[in-house]
């Protein structure tokens, strides 16, 4: 049998089946078992952005509180470096004493 013939036939065939497969989904819609599925599919996807959601809102909120705590020591510190320097009636000269030099001098 010639290839090309052949190649003619199975694209004759592909169209016919194409064309029939539009025609019932025109004629009869979706079968059940296709609407099913895509009604599974859509719950499915939902629920999976509804538990994104609910993740990043939880990831955020547990962020806002390490930087809350980290802020806070952060805060506490300066006021109580503050208040050193106020309350200092002597003359003496403190070393400056930054967040980033006392971790510098820690490590040293």
């Amino acid at each position: 049998m010639d290839i090309a013939r052949s190649e003619h036939v199975e694209a004759e065939l592909d169209g016919l089946i194409t064309r029939r497969h539009d025609k019932r989904r025109t004629e009869e819609g979706e079968r059940p078992a296709e609407e099913a599925w895509v009604e599974s599919e859509r719950r499915y996807a939902q629920q999976r952005r509804a538990a994104n959601r609910a993740a990043w809102a939880s990831y955020h909120r547990q962020q806002a509180e390490r930087h809350r705590a980290t802020l806070t020591d952060l805060v506490a510190h300066h006021l109580a470096r503050a208040e050193m320097y106020t309350a200092d009636t002597n003359e003496h000269h403190h070393e400056e004493d930054s967040c980033s030099s006392s971790s510098t001098r820690n490590a040293k």
